[in-house]
């Protein structure tokens, strides 16, 4: 990850305190990715982790991506599946570390840098170290999505004044357009979420929801802003004021 290449000294056979209780990656007698040991933030990981071995289907439905998302993930050394028969599936630790490649991609996090990212997790010697290194990342992320957010604010500012002679037209078609998208209190809870980059994973614990139900009420606000995707939906609802920016 570019400027982050801080040297973190490791401890060989340390000490207990510092080992995971339960390893990340339990092996699988029917063919499963291999079993691996390492810490990941403990921010990201699902509260009850799936019974062993899990489905490409399940995992695709539980972080809300598509079979061709998870195929693209593996072919860039992210995940590792394993074979049941003619099935795909995936240990606890694929969970773990599908649910920390979704947090980042949520933020924005370019495939390379979560390889990077993931590649300094194998080497951190305890849990605290592994937590030090994600929030450097996420740090490093915001200061990125900082600095482009001022361009961003920059370049509209330069574009409402060039429309500033339709200035009332557009405020009046923005409100118009904003009073037709009627919103449950439960979905404006959700969009807010949204636009604030949590994951589907931690939106659901948020709003005490189960996977499919999360992923039915973003569907059902998705088509309320006649959006292609959540990214759309929660684009058009800064946009439109419904949530802030």
């Amino acid at each position: 990850m570019t400027g982050r290449r801080t040297t973190r000294p490791g401890r060989k056979g340390g000490n207990m305190a510092d080992q995971p209780k339960h390893p990340r990656g339990s092996s699988m007698a029917q063919g499963g990715s291999p079993a691996r040991s390492r810490y990941l933030p403990s921010n990201i990981l699902p509260n009850e982790p799936p019974k062993e071995p899990v489905t490409i289907g399940d995992m695709a439905n539980m972080f809300g991506v598509t079979h061709r998302t998870l195929h693209f993930y593996e072919e860039k050394g992210l995940l590792s599946a394993g074979r049941v028969g003619l099935m795909r599936v995936y240990n606890q630790d694929d969970v773990g570390r599908m649910a920390l490649i979704n947090a980042c991609r949520e933020v924005g996090m370019p495939v390379a840098v979560i390889q990077e990212l993931l590649d300094e997790l194998d080497q951190a010697q305890s849990q605290a170290e592994a937590e030090a290194i994600f929030n450097d990342a996420l740090t490093i992320r915001k200061r990125e999505l900082t600095a482009a957010l001022s361009t961003i604010r920059r370049q509209m500012q330069q574009i409402a004044n060039l429309l500033s002679g339709d200035e009332e037209h557009a405020a009046a078609a923005k409100t118009d357009a904003r009073d037709s998208i009627e919103l449950s209190d439960l979905e404006r809870r959700c969009i807010g979420l949204m636009a604030e980059g949590y994951a589907p994973m931690r939106i659901a614990r948020a709003l005490d929801l189960k996977n499919d139900e999360l992923v039915e009420l973003e569907n059902t606000i998705i088509r309320k802003f006649d959006a292609n995707n959540r990214f759309q939906a929660v684009a058009k609802a800064v946009l439109l004021g419904i949530v802030a920016s």
